[in-house]
């Protein structure tokens, strides 16, 4: 992600993997910050699906949180 500080807007959101391309559910709009603090309290089966976008980029909580 090119927008890292910590009061960057984001917007959470979990893809889910259902047929016919899935769903996109927001969690969550609002500082990174915030929005790491909430994935970071979900199930792993739900991390797996997370997604944090700003306005210039997006990409998986799980690889963010791996770096």
């Amino acid at each position: 992600m090119r927008t890292t500080y910590d009061s960057a807007t984001v917007r959470l959101y979990h893809l889910s993997d259902a047929q016919e391309g899935g769903a996109a559910t927001t969690l969550f709009y609002g500082s990174l910050n915030e929005a790491l603090r909430i994935a970071a309290g979900q199930s792993a089966d739900v991390q797996d699906g997370l997604f944090l976008a700003t306005d210039n980029d997006v990409v998986a909580y799980l690889d963010l949180i791996d770096d």
